[in-house]
């Protein structure tokens, strides 16, 4: 009994030590992301002022506004950077316990998951996110003039890139619902029709009803909706 509780406890510490190095990493890339929040901020502000070159600054309204938006997106920062050291120290947990074969696939998981959502975020910045904003400003008339508020324009563009993100998990999600059972082998290939439909409807969701950005979030979709096939 003494050893099962000794293993036990020894495995709780084990836990705290690395949860702690992965917050302490985290909350380090917080802070650096928070010295250098100006060029970062440059730099995602950047595609609105390609978009709508007349514009001239975005506003905010509340005074605590900008403080706060800072705030958040260097806390957002320093989570994405500190993910890899998040996901290392969860392997190096929990691999002991796996056999040779579970910790490759375990590996296989992690790094193909982190992957396909960073691609989905670059995805999100670098093509749908212009896209998406030379069609909302492109409502500016002499007598309708954009004032974008700052907090409001980077909820926006983080709320975008977590869905890309996320969407971009899509073989994943799919040879992980094969692999646990939940779904039969040859399932997404069967009724791939109603897997195109919900990318159509997901890409007007995403891209707020423009069919161009529809179009640019539908296509690497089905691409990826076909790419999970190929493991269902």
């Amino acid at each position: 009994m003494n050893i099962v509780r000794d293993h036990f406890v020894n495995h709780l510490d084990e836990l705290r030590r690395r949860l702690i190095v992965s917050f302490s990493t985290i909350l380090l890339f917080c802070v650096i992301a928070y010295l250098f929040i100006k060029p970062i901020t440059r730099f995602l502000v950047s595609p609105l002022f390609t978009a709508y070159p007349d514009l001239a600054s975005l506003i905010y309204t509340n005074l605590t506004e900008a403080f706060f938006s800072y705030l958040k997106l260097s806390i957002l920062v320093g989570i994405i950077a500190g993910c890899p050291m998040l996901l290392y120290q969860l392997w190096r947990f929990v691999s002991p316990g796996l056999r040779k074969n579970e910790k490759r696939l375990a590996l296989m998981i992690v790094l193909g998951a982190t992957l396909l959502f960073g691609a989905g975020v670059l995805f999100s910045y670098l093509v749908v996110l212009p896209q998406m904003l030379s069609f909302f400003m492109g409502f500016a008339r002499h007598n309708l003039r954009p004032m974008p508020k700052f907090g409001a324009y980077l909820t926006f563009v983080a709320r975008n890139a977590l869905a890309f993100g996320l969407a971009f998990e899509v073989p994943f999600l799919m040879a992980a619902a094969t692999k646990s059972g939940l779904v039969k082998r040859g399932y997404f290939r069967k009724h791939r029709l109603y897997g195109y439909g919900a990318i159509l409807a997901a890409g007007f969701l995403l891209a707020a009803g423009d069919p161009f950005s529809a179009t640019l979030v539908a296509l690497p979709l089905g691409l990826l909706y076909e790419l999970g096939g190929l493991f269902n």
